[in-house]
């Protein structure tokens, strides 16, 4: 199956980089801030990406312990980072540099995975047409602005940019559509899979590259769904209770691209935490980093993804190649399980010990994770009334795991539980 390679690598890195790093105010700042073209146009006259450096930005995702990396090739304000024949609206006219050959040639070079993020919007393009997210939506002619502008061009045009993607860069494992919005608002219709003519799309997407995942957002079913800033409470099912592959695309603080004074930023205990949850569901998580202006890693990220990479090293195998477990967790953390190992991840640390539903006589082994160090087990004792020593009042079937009073120096304590059966 084409997604085998998905479900085992559960972590990948999200980059949004473009000319709105520059303005350094969110990826949606044209449209937020209602600028015209000649507005916006001082962001591609200054795109000067000198520091942006593809092997790093591989290396950072490797060593954070992530499978695979997705690049937006375009964002909704048309801006490409590719060297695309039908537009000169591209890094390759500001820098003399295809950025998307670069990523390609490093995220490969690291043994990863290669992803592409595409917007099926296109703000900049004369024939697409004003709409309720269009930065001109609000103009006093905003209306009249949609004469003579031909979404069948703009089609054209969308299909021919995905096409020079997908045979100019060799072997494309994933791609990421953005985005399809058919609800009316304001007074503006919006845009459902017709706007793409969405299946023909997909279907020059399954030719091309046969083996690529592509996911949900043309607004018809692919390969995988993709919950934006939440996270699922249960492992996705499709209408008939299949179960569904999905990914969580998260940010580090809210904004995908460059938000120089968004300092709203997640810590990375509560990241390894958002991780395990997801792959407790059977799901992946998609991590962003929005580079900086000149294209740059931020530090602030760097750091982040420094601090994740080190919990990964020691923890991978909780993580990587894991899943959904059918075991009912206890109220501490979540499970997730790879063949005959279940893990435990701890979101709080008990006090001295962790009561397990359902594992009495089930496992041979526990220890914790980080430095593989043996812990005790035990199970409900009904001769034994000496409560102050050891707990008793536990279900029949429970198994208690013993605690060091201190808690593991790592972002998140695992245990790794060997099941007997």
């Amino acid at each position: 199956m084409r997604q085998e390679w998905f479900d085992e690598a559960r972590f990948g890195m999200f980059v949004h980089f473009g000319i709105y790093s520059v303005a350094a105010r969110h990826e949606w700042v044209q449209s937020y801030e209602r600028l015209t073209d000649d507005d916006y146009r001082q962001y591609f006259e200054h795109f000067d990406p000198d520091r942006f450096d593809a092997r790093a930005i591989a290396r950072q995702a490797r060593e954070a312990g992530m499978g695979y990396v997705v690049l937006t090739t375009k964002h909704h304000d048309g801006f490409c980072l590719f060297d695309s024949a039908l537009t000169d609206f591209s890094s390759q006219q500001t820098s003399g540099r295809d950025l998307v050959r670069e990523f390609v040639d490093a995220v490969r070079a690291e043994g990863l995975k290669v992803g592409l993020y595409h917007s099926v919007i296109d703000w900049h393009h004369p024939d697409f047409t004003v709409d309720w997210n269009h930065p001109r939506r609000d103009d006093e002619n905003a209306a009249a602005l949609n004469e003579g502008r031909d979404m069948a061009r703009y089609r054209e045009y969308l299909h021919g940019q995905v096409q020079e993607l997908l045979t100019q860069y060799g072997r494309i494992d994933y791609l990421f559509f953005d985005f399809t919005y058919p609800e009316s608002r304001d007074g503006w219709a919006g845009k459902g899979p017709d706007a793409w003519d969405a299946e023909a799309l997909l279907g020059m997407c399954r030719e091309l590259q046969p083996d690529m995942l592509v996911n949900d957002r043309l607004g018809i079913p692919a390969d995988f769904v993709t919950p934006e800033q939440y996270q699922p409470t249960a492992p996705l099912v499709d209408e008939q209770g299949a179960p569904r592959v999905w990914e969580a695309c998260q940010t580090l603080n809210g904004s995908w691209g460059y938000h120089r004074d968004n300092t709203d930023q997640k810590s990375p205990t509560l990241l390894v935490q958002m991780l395990a949850d997801s792959v407790s569901m059977d799901g992946n998580m998609l991590l962003n980093i929005g580079p900086d202006g000149r294209g740059a890693i931020a530090p602030r990220d760097a750091r982040t993804l420094d601090e994740i990479g080190r919990w990964m090293l020691l923890h991978r195998d909780a993580i990587v190649g894991a899943g959904h477990a059918e075991f009912t967790p206890p109220r501490e953390g979540v499970y997730t399980r790879r063949g005959d190992r279940l893990y435990l991840h701890l979101f709080s640390w008990p006090l001295g010990f962790v009561h397990l539903p359902d594992l009495a006589g089930r496992v041979s082994f526990a220890r914790l994770l980080n430095d593989g160090s043996w812990l005790k087990t035990s199970v409900p004792d009904p001769d034994q009334h000496d409560t102050h020593m050891t707990p008793t009042l536990q279900d029949e079937g429970t198994l208690t795991v013993h605690l060091p009073v201190q808690r593991p120096d790592v972002l998140m304590p695992v245990i790794e539980l060997t099941l007997a059966d």
